[in-house]
């Protein structure tokens, strides 16, 4: 069954524009955390609103200095409660985490815009955890999960690019037919030919890189489709 779902779009507007941040160390692949560089395409620029203390863990634990106020801070990543900045603190420049409530933006909004990114994806971890897809993600995030489509078809005009991809699952199937024996005259089985027949079959609809729809054909009967938040998108 065809599932159709309105997208959901976060504009988040934020002090300035940097350029892209490099590639994550993976030494961080903590799982509670979300990676800014890997999910916008430029450098988050925050400000400090009331000395923040930085620590050298998510949880807190060693202290690494202070941020004074109107410090600019660049956020590298996140956690649901913490977030891990990089800055000029008050005897030298340091990475590590802070309170959230203490920075500030032209966004009065921003703390709950990134706790949405934040949310969206985790369940994104999950999905690709387990190999399931489901509609507003990107097409990234499919082949994440499920690996290089079998079939694409990609149509673009003046309001941009759609399309399908299909994941199809096939099997071979052997057919037999019965022969008499002349001489003995006994029935016996014997290999006719044999077809390849489609298992099953999911296939998303796209437009401009997000999912907006997701068909699961398979002979186990209709699978459960879900749906999470578009990805957010941040304006500069």
């Amino acid at each position: 069954m065809k599932l159709a779902a309105t997208l959901l779009a976060l504009a988040i507007s934020l002090i300035s524009p940097l350029s892209a941040a490099p590639k994550r160390s993976l030494l961080n692949n903590d799982p509670d955390v979300i990676y800014l560089n890997e999910h916008v395409e430029h450098a988050v620029q925050l400000l400090v609103a009331k000395p923040t203390t930085i620590y050298a863990t998510k949880n807190g634990g060693r202290r690494l200095g202070t941020f004074n106020i109107n410090t600019q801070v660049e956020l590298l990543a996140m956690t649901e409660k913490a977030y891990r900045v990089k800055g000029q603190a008050s005897h030298a420049g340091v990475t590590g985490w802070v309170d959230p409530q203490l920075l500030a933006s032209k966004d009065k909004d921003f703390i709950a815009n990134l706790k949405t990114l934040y949310n969206r994806q985790m369940i994104v971890k999950e999905l690709i955890a387990n190999h399931d897809i489901a509609i507003g993600m990107t097409l990234k995030e499919v082949e994440q999960s499920l690996g290089k489509p079998t079939e694409t078809e990609v149509k673009q005009n003046r309001k941009g690019e759609s399309g399908k991809w299909a994941y199809v699952v096939s099997k071979e199937q052997k057919h037999y037919r019965t022969v008499i024996d002349p001489f003995t005259g006994r029935a016996y089985r014997q290999l006719s030919h044999i077809t390849t027949e489609e298992k099953s079959r999911i296939t998303v609809e796209f437009e401009d890189n997000v999912i907006t729809s997701v068909t699961r054909k398979t002979n186990d009967g209709p699978g459960k489709v879900r749906i999470i938040p578009a990805p957010v998108v941040f304006h500069w």
